[in-house]
């Protein structure tokens, strides 16, 4: 059968990478804008950035998306995935550093941290944030109940399509584990679509209240598989996008893109982007 949702993420969106400086301004400004302008979490004074780009000294090691909207042509929300520090391997995550993470949950001493990343600056502008009645809604369709027909909007919501961009690069770059640090209640909206991650310590004042959580994409996608199959369809791009370790049938196995893709000189280790300089910021 056609996945509507899968049709529909393509109709409206794309996932850009931001790996020019042109592409990276873009993504830093769109982060002032929804940090600093809409002040959508505290600790992010608009004073503190005189350039209005936000960025901090994470984004040296870090790979950058950007959501675009088809129909306006503009981008409205984006990630950026922590990666390890490549001068220093050990460095913590920001994860790490700033929440408490429960040993008895997660060991970190056992990471494979060359395959870990850290989801950070998950965004979205204001004006494409739903109300509160499409969000319960999209609860509904997310679970596999029938489509209100007065609803219109064909794609649940923008945050599914980042975590789309996400989890497809995660997947092409070898990335198998994430942690996150953020507010309770994203993480239940990802729950709607079985996307949601695992807590790993108490809620911590970072931002305001948020707690650290820690997911590994294989199991992510393996529970996606089996209670949520449209959204697993439109994640992994109907079988196309997959890691080793999660279900898929002996040919979609040799088809998965796990190889990371050719880059073209890639900006997201260069230390010395044009016209873009790197801040001390107090958000991680």
């Amino acid at each position: 059968m056609p996945n509507d949702m899968l049709n529909a993420f393509d109709e409206y969106f794309e996932v850009v990478i931001a790996d020019t400086p042109e592409l990276l301004e873009q993504a830093f400004r769109l982060r002032y804008t929804v940090l600093c302008i809409e002040e959508r979490l505290p600790g992010f004074e608009a004073a503190r950035y005189s350039d209005g780009l936000e960025t901090d000294d994470h984004d040296r090691h870090s790979h950058h998306l950007l959501l675009k909207h088809r129909p306006s042509d503009t981008f409205i929300g984006g990630a950026r995935l922590i990666l390890p520090d490549p001068l220093e391997m050990e460095r913590p995550f920001p994860a790490e550093q700033y929440a408490q993470i429960d040993p008895a949950l997660i060991d970190n001493s056992k990471l494979s941290r060359q395959h870990t990343a850290e989801i950070s600056r998950f965004i979205l502008v204001g004006k494409y944030s739903r109300r509160r009645e499409e969000r319960r809604r999209s609860e509904s369709v997310a679970v596999g109940g029938k489509r209100d027909p007065g609803n219109r909007r064909r794609f649940p919501h923008p945050m599914l399509a980042i975590s789309v961009g996400i989890i497809r690069t995660c997947i092409r770059h070898g990335i198998t584990h994430w942690f996150s640090v953020m507010e309770p209640a994203l993480n239940r909206l990802l729950g709607l679509y079985q996307l949601q991650l695992d807590p790993v310590g108490p809620l911590t004042d970072y931002h305001g209240p948020r707690r650290p959580y820690y997911a590994e994409i294989s199991k992510v996608l393996e529970r996606l598989h089996t209670n949520n199959l449209p959204v697993w369809e439109l994640v992994t791009d109907q079988g196309k996008v997959l890691p080793l370790s999660t279900i898929c049938t002996p040919d979609q196995m040799r088809k998965a893109s796990i190889i990371p893709e050719p880059r073209k000189s890639s900006v997201l280790g260069n230390l010395s982007r044009p016209q873009i300089q790197v801040e001390e910021s107090m958000g991680k």
